[in-house]
Protein backbone atom coordinates (compact mmCIF):
# COMPACT_ATOMS: atom_id res chain seq x y z
CA UNK A 1 0.00 0.00 0.00
CA UNK A 2 1.20 3.38 -0.66
CA UNK A 3 2.67 4.76 2.63
CA UNK A 4 0.68 8.09 2.45
CA UNK A 5 -2.73 6.93 3.09
CA UNK A 6 -4.08 7.70 6.92
CA UNK A 7 -5.55 4.69 9.24
CA UNK A 8 -8.97 5.58 8.25
CA UNK A 9 -7.83 5.64 4.24
CA UNK A 10 -6.19 1.90 5.19
CA UNK A 11 -8.94 0.49 6.78
CA UNK A 12 -11.72 1.61 4.01
CA UNK A 13 -8.86 0.28 1.64
CA UNK A 14 -9.24 -3.56 3.45
CA UNK A 15 -12.92 -3.25 3.98
CA UNK A 16 -12.96 -3.22 0.35
CA UNK A 17 -10.99 -6.21 -0.15
CA UNK A 18 -12.78 -7.98 2.13
CA UNK A 19 -15.84 -6.98 0.67
CA UNK A 20 -14.70 -8.39 -2.42
CA UNK A 21 -13.29 -11.80 -0.84
CA UNK A 22 -16.82 -12.40 0.84
CA UNK A 23 -19.16 -10.63 -1.47
CA UNK A 24 -18.36 -11.15 -5.00
CA UNK A 25 -17.73 -14.92 -5.13
CA UNK A 26 -19.55 -15.82 -8.27
CA UNK A 27 -17.66 -17.95 -10.72
CA UNK A 28 -15.69 -15.80 -12.73
CA UNK A 29 -14.10 -18.59 -15.25
CA UNK A 30 -18.31 -19.51 -16.02
CA UNK A 31 -19.06 -15.76 -15.92
CA UNK A 32 -16.42 -15.01 -18.45
CA UNK A 33 -17.02 -18.28 -20.32
CA UNK A 34 -20.85 -17.71 -21.37
CA UNK A 35 -19.93 -13.62 -21.67
CA UNK A 36 -23.04 -13.16 -19.02
CA UNK A 37 -22.56 -9.69 -16.61
CA UNK A 38 -22.70 -10.48 -13.25
CA UNK A 39 -25.92 -8.98 -12.23
CA UNK A 40 -26.02 -9.90 -8.52
CA UNK A 41 -22.18 -9.19 -7.86
CA UNK A 42 -23.54 -5.32 -9.32
CA UNK A 43 -26.00 -4.85 -6.94
CA UNK A 44 -23.71 -6.32 -4.13
CA UNK A 45 -21.61 -3.67 -5.39
CA UNK A 46 -24.54 -0.97 -5.22
CA UNK A 47 -25.47 -2.16 -2.04
CA UNK A 48 -21.88 -1.69 -0.34
CA UNK A 49 -21.85 1.66 -1.62
CA UNK A 50 -18.95 1.67 -4.48
CA UNK A 51 -21.33 3.79 -7.19
CA UNK A 52 -21.83 6.30 -5.05
CA UNK A 53 -17.95 6.58 -3.86
CA UNK A 54 -17.78 9.69 -6.09
CA UNK A 55 -21.50 10.86 -5.38
CA UNK A 56 -21.65 14.47 -3.14
CA UNK A 57 -22.30 13.72 0.49
CA UNK A 58 -25.49 16.02 0.16
CA UNK A 59 -26.84 13.98 -3.21
CA UNK A 60 -26.57 10.65 -0.53
CA UNK A 61 -23.30 9.38 -1.73
CA UNK A 62 -20.11 9.24 -0.23
CA UNK A 63 -18.24 12.37 -1.51
CA UNK A 64 -14.78 10.42 -1.55
CA UNK A 65 -12.08 12.10 -3.64
CA UNK A 66 -10.72 11.09 -6.69
CA UNK A 67 -7.34 9.82 -5.03
CA UNK A 68 -9.17 7.81 -2.33
CA UNK A 69 -11.48 6.37 -5.03
CA UNK A 70 -8.70 5.27 -7.31
CA UNK A 71 -7.26 3.89 -4.32
CA UNK A 72 -10.68 1.77 -3.09
CA UNK A 73 -10.49 0.83 -6.79
CA UNK A 74 -6.86 -0.32 -6.63
CA UNK A 75 -8.37 -2.68 -3.80
CA UNK A 76 -11.36 -3.86 -5.77
CA UNK A 77 -8.75 -4.78 -8.24
CA UNK A 78 -6.72 -7.18 -5.79
CA UNK A 79 -9.85 -8.56 -4.07
CA UNK A 80 -11.83 -9.03 -7.02
CA UNK A 81 -10.80 -11.12 -9.66
CA UNK A 82 -13.24 -10.59 -12.18
CA UNK A 83 -11.73 -7.52 -14.14
CA UNK A 84 -14.75 -6.76 -16.15
CA UNK A 85 -16.54 -5.96 -13.40
CA UNK A 86 -13.76 -3.66 -11.54
CA UNK A 87 -13.53 -2.30 -15.47
CA UNK A 88 -17.81 -1.88 -15.85
CA UNK A 89 -17.53 -0.10 -12.50
CA UNK A 90 -14.38 2.14 -13.60
CA UNK A 91 -16.70 3.06 -16.34
CA UNK A 92 -19.90 4.54 -14.62
CA UNK A 93 -17.57 6.07 -12.31
CA UNK A 94 -15.05 7.91 -14.37
CA UNK A 95 -17.21 8.07 -17.51
CA UNK A 96 -21.04 8.50 -16.77
CA UNK A 97 -20.92 10.12 -13.45
CA UNK A 98 -18.27 12.17 -14.39
CA UNK A 99 -20.64 13.35 -16.85
CA UNK A 100 -23.36 13.77 -14.82
CA UNK A 101 -22.13 15.58 -12.00
CA UNK A 102 -20.44 17.74 -14.27
CA UNK A 103 -22.52 19.10 -16.17
CA UNK A 104 -26.08 17.65 -15.58
CA UNK A 105 -28.90 19.82 -14.89
CA UNK A 106 -30.57 19.43 -11.39
CA UNK A 107 -33.22 17.84 -12.86
CA UNK A 108 -30.89 15.40 -14.75
CA UNK A 109 -28.73 14.76 -11.38
CA UNK A 110 -32.32 13.69 -9.54
CA UNK A 111 -33.04 11.50 -12.61
CA UNK A 112 -30.37 9.42 -12.77
CA UNK A 113 -27.61 9.22 -9.83
CA UNK A 114 -29.80 8.12 -7.31
CA UNK A 115 -30.89 5.21 -9.37
CA UNK A 116 -27.20 4.43 -10.64
CA UNK A 117 -26.43 4.42 -6.87
CA UNK A 118 -28.76 1.82 -5.77
CA UNK A 119 -27.72 -0.30 -8.89
CA UNK A 120 -31.31 0.21 -10.27
CA UNK A 121 -30.05 1.97 -13.25
CA UNK A 122 -26.68 1.93 -15.58
CA UNK A 123 -25.53 4.10 -18.39
CA UNK A 124 -23.63 3.65 -21.38
CA UNK A 125 -21.36 6.40 -22.48
CA UNK A 126 -21.91 5.87 -26.45
CA UNK A 127 -19.67 8.12 -28.74
CA UNK A 128 -17.52 5.41 -30.77
CA UNK A 129 -18.58 4.85 -34.01
CA UNK A 130 -17.27 2.67 -36.92
CA UNK A 131 -16.20 5.48 -38.67
CA UNK A 132 -14.54 7.95 -36.52
CA UNK A 133 -12.66 4.94 -34.03
CA UNK A 134 -9.19 6.66 -32.91
CA UNK A 135 -10.52 10.09 -34.39
CA UNK A 136 -13.35 10.63 -31.84
CA UNK A 137 -14.99 13.51 -33.01
CA UNK A 138 -15.48 12.16 -36.56
CA UNK A 139 -18.78 11.16 -35.40
CA UNK A 140 -21.60 11.00 -38.49
CA UNK A 141 -24.52 10.86 -35.64
CA UNK A 142 -26.70 13.75 -36.15
CA UNK A 143 -29.26 15.72 -33.62
CA UNK A 144 -31.71 17.81 -35.87
CA UNK A 145 -33.97 20.13 -33.93
CA UNK A 146 -37.22 19.51 -34.37
CA UNK A 147 -39.46 21.89 -32.50
CA UNK A 148 -39.03 21.26 -28.86
CA UNK A 149 -37.26 17.71 -29.74
CA UNK A 150 -34.00 16.80 -31.17
CA UNK A 151 -34.05 14.01 -33.28
CA UNK A 152 -31.15 11.46 -33.24
CA UNK A 153 -29.77 9.16 -36.28
CA UNK A 154 -26.84 7.06 -36.31
CA UNK A 155 -25.02 4.27 -34.79
CA UNK A 156 -22.88 3.46 -32.20
CA UNK A 157 -19.96 0.83 -31.77
CA UNK A 158 -18.14 -1.17 -29.01
CA UNK A 159 -20.49 0.95 -26.31
CA UNK A 160 -19.92 -0.57 -22.80
CA UNK A 161 -22.95 -1.51 -21.22
CA UNK A 162 -24.94 -1.11 -24.63
CA UNK A 163 -27.15 -4.35 -24.26
CA UNK A 164 -28.46 -3.97 -20.84
CA UNK A 165 -28.20 0.23 -20.22
CA UNK A 166 -31.22 1.89 -18.70
CA UNK A 167 -29.90 5.12 -20.42
CA UNK A 168 -26.93 6.43 -22.80
CA UNK A 169 -24.95 9.47 -22.85
CA UNK A 170 -24.90 10.00 -26.50
CA UNK A 171 -22.79 12.34 -28.41
CA UNK A 172 -24.21 13.86 -31.85
CA UNK A 173 -23.67 16.94 -34.40
CA UNK A 174 -26.16 19.24 -33.90
CA UNK A 175 -23.99 21.72 -36.46
CA UNK A 176 -21.99 19.43 -38.62
CA UNK A 177 -20.52 22.18 -40.66
CA UNK A 178 -18.90 23.50 -37.28
CA UNK A 179 -16.52 20.24 -36.66
CA UNK A 180 -15.46 19.75 -33.38
CA UNK A 181 -17.12 22.40 -31.75
CA UNK A 182 -20.84 21.33 -33.45
CA UNK A 183 -20.70 18.30 -31.47
CA UNK A 184 -23.41 18.27 -28.66
CA UNK A 185 -24.20 15.76 -25.69
CA UNK A 186 -27.61 14.06 -24.88
CA UNK A 187 -29.09 11.74 -22.34
CA UNK A 188 -30.89 9.09 -23.76
CA UNK A 189 -33.74 6.34 -22.15
CA UNK A 190 -32.92 3.01 -23.70
CA UNK A 191 -36.81 2.97 -23.57
CA UNK A 192 -37.45 5.97 -26.01
CA UNK A 193 -38.73 4.92 -29.52
CA UNK A 194 -36.04 4.66 -32.49
CA UNK A 195 -33.45 3.81 -29.52
CA UNK A 196 -32.15 0.15 -30.16
CA UNK A 197 -29.76 -2.12 -28.57
CA UNK A 198 -27.87 -4.70 -30.40
CA UNK A 199 -26.92 -8.20 -28.34
CA UNK A 200 -23.46 -8.12 -26.96
CA UNK A 201 -20.54 -8.56 -29.11
CA UNK A 202 -18.22 -11.45 -28.51
CA UNK A 203 -15.13 -10.56 -26.95
CA UNK A 204 -11.43 -11.76 -26.85
CA UNK A 205 -11.29 -10.36 -22.90
CA UNK A 206 -13.58 -8.54 -20.60
CA UNK A 207 -16.11 -10.78 -21.16
CA UNK A 208 -18.77 -9.87 -18.58
CA UNK A 209 -19.06 -6.54 -19.22
CA UNK A 210 -21.47 -6.15 -22.10
CA UNK A 211 -20.56 -4.67 -25.25
CA UNK A 212 -22.41 -3.82 -28.12
CA UNK A 213 -24.01 -1.26 -30.77
CA UNK A 214 -26.35 1.48 -29.77
CA UNK A 215 -28.85 2.37 -33.00
CA UNK A 216 -30.51 5.73 -33.13
CA UNK A 217 -33.61 6.13 -35.76
CA UNK A 218 -35.47 9.11 -35.40
CA UNK A 219 -35.12 8.95 -31.52
CA UNK A 220 -37.01 11.40 -30.50
CA UNK A 221 -35.54 13.01 -27.04
CA UNK A 222 -36.90 16.62 -25.43
CA UNK A 223 -34.57 19.77 -25.03
CA UNK A 224 -34.44 18.96 -21.70
CA UNK A 225 -32.46 15.51 -22.93
CA UNK A 226 -29.70 18.02 -23.82
CA UNK A 227 -26.25 17.58 -21.20
CA UNK A 228 -24.62 21.14 -21.14
CA UNK A 229 -24.90 23.33 -23.84
CA UNK A 230 -25.58 22.66 -27.26
CA UNK A 231 -22.00 22.82 -29.09
CA UNK A 232 -20.05 21.74 -26.16
CA UNK A 233 -19.96 17.66 -26.57
CA UNK A 234 -16.35 17.86 -27.46
CA UNK A 235 -15.13 19.79 -24.12
CA UNK A 236 -17.64 17.71 -22.27
CA UNK A 237 -16.22 14.48 -23.85
CA UNK A 238 -12.39 15.77 -23.22
CA UNK A 239 -13.02 16.39 -19.67
CA UNK A 240 -14.52 13.08 -19.08
CA UNK A 241 -11.39 11.33 -21.15
CA UNK A 242 -9.26 13.32 -19.02
CA UNK A 243 -10.38 11.61 -15.84
CA UNK A 244 -11.35 7.95 -17.73
CA UNK A 245 -7.96 7.49 -19.13
CA UNK A 246 -6.17 8.46 -15.85
CA UNK A 247 -8.48 6.57 -13.54
CA UNK A 248 -10.08 3.64 -15.22
CA UNK A 249 -7.23 1.96 -15.08
CA UNK A 250 -6.53 2.04 -10.86
CA UNK A 251 -7.78 -1.70 -10.59
CA UNK A 252 -4.75 -2.80 -12.56
CA UNK A 253 -2.74 -2.05 -9.89
CA UNK A 254 -4.50 -4.35 -7.59
CA UNK A 255 -4.69 -6.95 -10.10
CA UNK A 256 -0.96 -6.84 -10.40
CA UNK A 257 -0.04 -7.56 -6.82
CA UNK A 258 -2.72 -10.19 -7.19
CA UNK A 259 -0.50 -11.48 -10.01
CA UNK A 260 2.64 -10.83 -8.17
CA UNK A 261 1.51 -12.61 -5.38
CA UNK A 262 0.14 -15.87 -6.69
CA UNK A 263 3.35 -16.07 -8.65
CA UNK A 264 5.63 -15.25 -5.25
CA UNK A 265 3.69 -18.70 -4.04
CA UNK A 266 3.66 -20.52 -7.06
CA UNK A 267 7.79 -20.48 -7.87
CA UNK A 268 8.21 -20.73 -3.65
CA UNK A 269 6.03 -24.19 -3.83
CA UNK A 270 6.71 -25.54 -7.01
CA UNK A 271 9.83 -27.81 -7.11
CA UNK A 272 11.81 -28.71 -10.14
CA UNK A 273 15.32 -30.82 -9.91
CA UNK A 274 14.75 -30.57 -6.42
CA UNK A 275 14.48 -26.73 -6.07
CA UNK A 276 12.04 -24.34 -6.16
CA UNK A 277 11.57 -22.93 -9.44
CA UNK A 278 11.70 -19.11 -7.89
CA UNK A 279 15.68 -20.21 -7.18
CA UNK A 280 15.98 -20.15 -11.19
CA UNK A 281 16.82 -16.59 -12.25
CA UNK A 282 14.59 -17.01 -15.51
CA UNK A 283 11.82 -17.18 -12.38
CA UNK A 284 12.96 -14.93 -10.21
CA UNK A 285 13.77 -11.75 -12.88
CA UNK A 286 10.20 -12.15 -13.87
CA UNK A 287 8.67 -11.51 -10.40
CA UNK A 288 11.76 -8.83 -9.75
CA UNK A 289 10.45 -6.89 -13.16
CA UNK A 290 6.67 -8.21 -12.35
CA UNK A 291 7.32 -6.26 -8.59
CA UNK A 292 9.10 -3.48 -10.27
CA UNK A 293 6.04 -2.72 -12.47
CA UNK A 294 4.06 -2.53 -9.51
CA UNK A 295 5.61 -0.17 -7.96
CA UNK A 296 6.82 2.58 -10.61
CA UNK A 297 2.93 1.93 -12.28
CA UNK A 298 1.47 2.86 -8.45
CA UNK A 299 3.64 5.76 -8.33
CA UNK A 300 2.62 7.49 -11.50
CA UNK A 301 -1.37 6.77 -10.96
CA UNK A 302 -1.08 8.63 -7.90
CA UNK A 303 0.98 11.07 -8.98
CA UNK A 304 -1.23 11.84 -11.80
CA UNK A 305 -4.80 12.14 -10.04
CA UNK A 306 -3.47 14.51 -7.40
CA UNK A 307 -2.60 16.49 -10.15
CA UNK A 308 -5.45 16.21 -11.65
CA UNK A 309 -7.23 17.00 -8.36
CA UNK A 310 -5.32 20.24 -7.87
CA UNK A 311 -6.14 21.43 -11.80
CA UNK A 312 -2.61 20.68 -12.66
CA UNK A 313 -2.68 17.24 -14.88
CA UNK A 314 -2.55 17.79 -18.59
CA UNK A 315 -3.02 15.53 -21.95
CA UNK A 316 0.70 14.24 -21.18
CA UNK A 317 -0.46 12.92 -18.25
CA UNK A 318 -3.38 11.05 -18.74
CA UNK A 319 -1.46 9.58 -21.80
CA UNK A 320 1.33 8.54 -19.92
CA UNK A 321 -0.55 6.70 -17.67
CA UNK A 322 -2.73 5.15 -19.60
CA UNK A 323 -0.20 3.55 -21.84
CA UNK A 324 1.89 2.69 -18.78
CA UNK A 325 -0.75 0.86 -16.78
CA UNK A 326 -2.45 -0.71 -19.67
CA UNK A 327 1.01 -2.48 -20.68
CA UNK A 328 2.34 -3.28 -17.21
CA UNK A 329 -0.43 -5.36 -16.54
CA UNK A 330 -0.33 -6.84 -19.93
CA UNK A 331 3.09 -7.84 -19.16
CA UNK A 332 2.86 -9.07 -16.05
CA UNK A 333 -0.22 -11.45 -16.69
CA UNK A 334 2.74 -12.54 -19.47
CA UNK A 335 4.85 -13.15 -16.99
CA UNK A 336 2.23 -14.75 -14.52
CA UNK A 337 1.26 -17.40 -17.53
CA UNK A 338 5.09 -17.82 -17.96
CA UNK A 339 5.89 -18.76 -14.60
CA UNK A 340 3.05 -21.17 -13.72
CA UNK A 341 3.90 -23.05 -17.31
CA UNK A 342 1.34 -25.08 -18.22
CA UNK A 343 -1.12 -24.61 -15.38
CA UNK A 344 -0.91 -21.23 -16.12
CA UNK A 345 -1.99 -21.44 -20.25
CA UNK A 346 -5.28 -24.02 -18.66
CA UNK A 347 -8.56 -21.26 -18.16
CA UNK A 348 -8.78 -23.38 -15.15
CA UNK A 349 -6.32 -21.83 -12.75
CA UNK A 350 -7.12 -18.24 -14.21
CA UNK A 351 -4.29 -16.96 -14.96
CA UNK A 352 -4.65 -16.08 -18.81
CA UNK A 353 -8.01 -14.73 -18.21
CA UNK A 354 -5.93 -11.77 -16.67
CA UNK A 355 -3.92 -11.26 -20.16
CA UNK A 356 -7.18 -11.62 -22.06
CA UNK A 357 -8.52 -8.58 -20.39
CA UNK A 358 -5.88 -6.60 -20.09
CA UNK A 359 -5.33 -6.44 -23.70
CA UNK A 360 -8.39 -4.09 -23.95
CA UNK A 361 -7.08 -1.90 -21.71
CA UNK A 362 -4.28 -1.00 -24.66
CA UNK A 363 -7.49 -0.35 -27.22
CA UNK A 364 -10.09 1.43 -25.39
CA UNK A 365 -10.86 5.00 -23.93
CA UNK A 366 -7.92 5.64 -26.79
CA UNK A 367 -5.52 3.30 -28.30
CA UNK A 368 -1.61 3.21 -26.52
CA UNK A 369 -0.56 4.00 -30.39
CA UNK A 370 -2.70 7.73 -29.90
CA UNK A 371 -1.67 7.69 -26.69
CA UNK A 372 1.74 7.45 -27.91
CA UNK A 373 1.10 10.20 -30.56
CA UNK A 374 -0.34 12.94 -27.69
CA UNK A 375 3.19 12.69 -25.87
CA UNK A 376 4.98 12.94 -28.89
CA UNK A 377 2.96 15.98 -30.11
CA UNK A 378 3.31 17.22 -26.89
CA UNK A 379 7.13 17.34 -26.93
CA UNK A 380 6.91 19.01 -30.05
CA UNK A 381 7.77 16.27 -32.43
Amino acid sequence: MHPDWNEKERGLYESVVTFCKESLQHDVGAFDARSEFPKEAWQSCADFGVLGWRVPVERGGKGYGESLVAYLMEAFGYGCEDNGLAFAIGTQLWGVQTALLQFGSEEQLEKYVPGMMRGELIGAHAMNEESSGSDAFAIETTAVADGDDFLLNGEKTLVTFAPIADFAVVFAKTAPDAGQWGISTFLVDADTPGYTASAPDEMMGLRTAPYGRVLLEDCRVPASSLLGKAGAGASIFSHIQAWERSLVLAPHIGAMQRLLEQSLAFARERKRGGAAIGKHQAVSHRIADMKLRLETARLLLYNTVRKQQDGAADLMDSALTKIYLSECLTQSALDAIAIHGGDGYLTEAGIERNLRDAIGATIYSGTTDIQRNIVARLLGL
